[in-house]
């Protein structure tokens, strides 16, 4: 070959080359997009603070979870509880028509139960049954912190009207004490609320909202509560999601979300909230882990720092002394109480 063929032939793969160079720098710049939209199915998500409705509901169990709501039972661990005596059974009707329009004090949540003569257990008052005896309670402490005087004193009004209708005598905890178990309890829990989370920053082109949806739901992943939420829900009806993957609210909110540019998510779940017999921080690993494999990420700290097998196996090491901590204080991660101390 002559060398005049051959310089022609250099220049030939030099163009090709700065072309496709060109053409990746443009692709780069451009948020990757979901090749076939699946819409995702909405889970909902727990609260503590309203009932599940009683509509009948006609979609299979299979394409839509509905949890089914019960109330929370007062529990002497997390409650201040006030007994209501009565003379004489009141019918359920007569006490719900005497509930306090709102059952919250302050920031935290307070529930009266009825004595069922037929069942004899206690329950919220309900039509059709009779109560020989009332008790309400009111949380001492909750993420938003422990119940102080204000709070107690309007949870001690509120019983004290409901008392009065049904001709009731309530008789209450001493303040003092009340709010001194508050403290402590709030002080307890603040030293053991934990929420593991860790972010997937993007190793190469930006991500659309559809691309981020897509790949969570083939892991499991549904619409939760807000545009840009996913949950892993759990396997028991109205428990808190096993995992929560977030991202920002703008882009999900955007007016063409598929053309939002995302380069980081968050992959979190919640310590006390969340069962471990749903073994939730192997699901946390293994889902970041086949994430950040599907959607070319990296696996990194709040710092931005790289999190290995190693790191997470130290995580693991300190979540088994948190678990034993909240069980020998009879709060273990994912019990009833534990769900409402911390929220």
């Amino acid at each position: 070959m002559s060398l005049t063929v051959a310089l022609a032939l250099f220049g030939v793969a030099v163009l090709a080359a700065m072309a496709v160079h060109l053409w990746w720098q443009s692709r780069r710049a451009q948020p990757r997009r979901v090749l076939e939209s699946k819409p995702v199915e909405p889970v909902v998500e727990p609260s503590f603070d309203a009932p599940a409705s009683a509509e009948a509901d006609d979609t299979p169990a299979a394409e839509l979870r509905q949890p089914r709501r019960l109330p929370p039972k007062l529990d002497a661990l997390i409650d201040a509880i006030a007994t209501l005596g009565i003379e004489v059974q009141v019918s359920g009707e007569m006490a719900l028509s005497h509930l306090p329009p709102s059952h919250r004090a302050g920031s935290k949540p307070f529930f009266i139960e009825g004595w069922n003569v037929v069942t004899k257990e206690w329950e919220p008052p309900a039509a059709g049954q009779r109560y020989s005896e009332f008790q309400a309670g009111v949380q001492l402490a909750n993420r938003g912190g422990a119940l102080n005087e204000i709070e107690y004193s309007e949870f001690v009004q509120k019983v004290e009207a409901f008392a009065e209708a049904i001709g009731a005598m309530a008789d209450f905890p001493d303040m003092l004490e009340v709010v001194a178990r508050a403290r402590e309890l709030d002080a307890f829990a603040s030293e053991h609320d934990a929420q593991l989370a860790v972010h997937l920053r993007s190793r190469s082109v930006a991500w659309s909202v559809g691309f981020i949806q897509q790949h969570a739901a083939r892991h499991g992943f549904v619409a939760g509560m807000g545009a840009a939420r996913l949950v892993l829900p759990g396997n028991e009806d109205g428990a808190p999601p096993v995992l929560t993957l977030s991202f920002d609210t703008q882009a999900a909110l955007a007016e063409d979300p598929n053309q939002s540019a995302l380069r980081d998510i968050t992959l979190s779940f919640d310590v006390p909230q969340t069962d471990p017999a749903g073994e939730p921080f192997v699901a946390w690993q293994a889902s970041a882990q086949a994430l950040s494999l599907g959607m070319d990420a990296a696996i990194v700290d709040d710092n931005g720092n790289p999190l290995s097998a190693e790191g997470f196996a130290i995580i693991g090491s300190e979540l088994t002394s948190l678990y034993e901590a909240l069980e020998s204080r009879g709060l273990p991660a994912g019990s009833a109480a534990a769900r409402r101390l911390f929220s």
